[in-house]
């Protein structure tokens, strides 16, 4: 008898403990709730905090502070907005004594925008950012002392031929900051800022997003198309009878062996002189074979 009444007292136990399992685990699940909550919070802010740490968060896979092109192997996206509000002219000076594009007396590619500045000229930085590089190139190759930011919009800015940098590597900055003094320093014939716009390393026109004449930006955002979206663009806008933009419809032609600035003028229906805006070049630049001419 009295093992009957043990055992019959052992599953009363059993079964009290198992509903007091239950109401463990119910009065549990709000609190459950409660702390995914927080963990919700807390991934944000530290979401958010690399952001900071990090500008151009999700778009750059690396941070390196050794060099300006470092992006040979990541992809590009086809199409990138990046916001120009907020913004500061790097220099308030207006006058751009060379263009970006292809030049002929060196026979390569200018990645950059001129603009002619004084020794000892601040400098600023274009837009809220983290300095990624502060270097030297040497007095007579390259960028000479220059800077590079990566923006929070996911956009890199190069300033080069700086007679001072005023900055120091992974430091944060703010819009119109000043970040150097202009200079003649490295591959330079006389005082200017080097100015470079560049997404993932593939360098944009600084005047398709800076007005420096004016001193103000050509808008609110810039998209960056790459040249396969650009393609399907244009193709797009043609289909649907609009006028293609002018940044969109962009066509090359390969030069060949016995080929003149006249013959492809006229094999594309375009004016020499326009040839020679659209590629910065003189009606008497030399062509070479392969080189790459901007009809459109």
């Amino acid at each position: 008898m009295k093992f009957k009444v043990l055992v019959a007292m052992a599953i009363a136990m059993i079964a009290g403990s198992g509903v007091q399992a239950q109401d463990l685990l119910a009065r549990q699940a709000p609190v459950d709730k409660k702390m995914r909550a927080i963990d919700s919070v807390a991934l944000h802010r530290q979401i958010v905090r690399e952001q900071m740490e990090n500008p151009g968060y999700g778009l750059y896979p690396t941070w390196d502070n050794d060099r300006v092109h470092v992006y040979a192997e990541v992809a590009v996206p086809d199409t990138f907005v990046i916001d120009l509000r907020g913004f500061s002219m790097p220099t308030k000076n207006q006058r751009i004594t060379s263009k970006f594009g292809y030049r002929a007396r060196f026979r390569r590619q200018h990645k950059g925008l001129d603009v002619k500045v004084q020794i000892g000229d601040t400098i600023y930085a274009a837009f809220d950012g983290k300095i990624r590089v502060v270097a030297d190139q040497g007095r007579r190759t390259g960028y000479g002392k220059y800077v590079v930011i990566r923006h929070d919009n996911g956009l890199e800015t190069i300033y080069g031929h700086l007679s001072k940098q005023l900055v120091t590597e992974n430091e944060y900055v703010r819009s119109g900051q000043p970040i150097g003094l202009g200079g003649n320093t490295g591959r330079s014939t006389g005082p200017h800022l080097h100015f470079e716009t560049r997404l993932i390393g593939q360098e944009l026109n600084p005047e398709l997003l800076f007005d420096f004449p004016n001193q103000d930006v050509t808008g609110d955002t810039y998209t960056y198309y790459s040249a396969k979206a650009k393609r399907k663009a244009a193709q797009l806008a043609r289909a649907k009878g609009e006028k293609v933009p002018a940044d969109l419809d962009v066509r090359y032609y390969k030069v060949r062996k016995g080929d003149t600035l006249s013959k492809i003028a006229q094999r594309h229906g375009v004016s020499v002189n326009e040839l020679c805006r659209l590629n910065n070049i003189k009606r008497t630049t030399i062509l070479r074979l392969g080189q790459l001419i901007r009809y459109s």
